[in-house]
């Protein structure tokens, strides 16, 4: 679907004779999702890496990539785990590929911050589409290239112009982020809205958390299912990949079912622990990391039973809230008073 995003009106043809049929499909869930039936035809990649490029432009004519990041780890074409740099990238590939990623947004005149997706397949790599936004999986760039990409866009849209060169890009380490998403993992993946009875946050050196929930906070059925973003940064990519098991191991959601088993899962996977990736990667190894998540979920469920008894009752929680409120209050009116 030309008007598309988020995997929505894809569809791959294997057969001349399903083409005409597999178009009026497309057509037809592109007409009810974008309100627009335009769809067009590229070559099927059977196993290809989703390989991406930020990239930073001002209205001045400064345009630069701030490195790449994988993003093979999908479901239903949405991301579930990026990780920056690419297993695979080398000091030659990102200078082309992120050269090509800054010719397309020099060509077009864009500015602000976006991001270039390509898929990456047998050597050769592919424009698949342009994020003209800040994306979720942002984080790991900042980490591995020390730069600050939100405060960039801001002044970008100020009008001022970017404050480095393509030179001052340096990848130095390793990051990884897991999208914490309220859905269950072992059902394809099924929303699990509800409310959260239990609550404890990751943290700890290399370790960052995007988020905005809270114990007792109702997970919605309006909005996309995601959480949290958890994110972590090592000096190589075994050193992230151990990071996240400890975060992971340490982060405790009660009341909603998540998709902290399959990350769990995923970072045992001697397949992705060697970076052997594509965008097929569930559906090739569905069987293994089932069973591996069915085995993470029975470890854990007598660790979650111990922490049960520590979440204390919303009205208790309340009532310490009012009376740390009050004191506070109380010492905010004496001190004023003194002066």
């Amino acid at each position: 679907a030309s008007a598309g995003g988020g995997g929505i009106g894809m569809r791959a043809v294997y057969q001349e004779d399903e083409l005409v049929r597999a178009i009026e499909s497309t057509q037809s869930v592109a007409s009810t999702n974008f309100g627009d039936s335009t769809v067009f035809i590229e070559k099927y990649l059977e196993q290809p890496r989703h390989i991406e490029f930020q990239l930073l432009a001002d209205e001045h004519g400064n345009a630069i990539h701030v490195a790449d990041r994988e993003c093979s780890i999908q479901r239903r074409h949405q991301k579930l785990l990026e990780e920056a740099p690419s297993p695979i990238m080398t000091e030659e590939l990102r200078e082309e590929m992120g050269g090509s990623a800054v010719k397309a947004a020099e060509y077009i005149g864009y500015t602000s911050a976006g991001t270039v997706e390509f898929l990456y397949d047998n050597g050769e790599y592919y424009f698949l589409e342009m994020n003209t936004r800040i994306q979720v999986e942002h984080p790991i760039t900042e980490l591995v290239t020390n730069t600050d990409l939100i405060k960039e866009q801001i002044r970008i849209a100020a009008g001022e112009e970017l404050s480095y060169s393509q030179n001052d890009i340096q990848v130095t380490g390793h990051a990884i982020e897991c999208r914490i998403n309220a859905e269950d993992p072992l059902n394809d993946f099924a929303p699990n809205p509800g409310k959260i009875t239990g609550y404890r946050s990751p943290g700890g050196p290399g370790v960052r958390l995007d988020s905005g929930v809270y114990m007792n906070y109702t997970i919605p059925t309006f909005y996309d299912s995601m959480i949290s973003k958890l994110i972590t940064y090592g000096r190589s990519r075994t050193d992230a990949i151990n990071r996240m098991k400890r975060a992971l191991s340490e982060y405790i959601i009660l009341g909603v079912k998540t998709t902290i088993p399959f990350h769990k899962a995923i970072l045992r996977n001697p397949n992705f622990i060697s970076g052997d990736l594509n965008t097929h990667f569930i559906d090739e190894h569905k069987k293994g990391i089932d069973k591996e998540m069915e085995n993470v979920i029975v470890e854990d469920a007598e660790i979650v039973n111990k922490l049960k008894s520590t979440f204390m009752p919303s009205k208790k929680i309340a009532a310490i809230s009012a009376a740390v409120g009050s004191y506070q209050n109380v010492a905010r009116s004496q001190k004023m008073q003194k002066k």
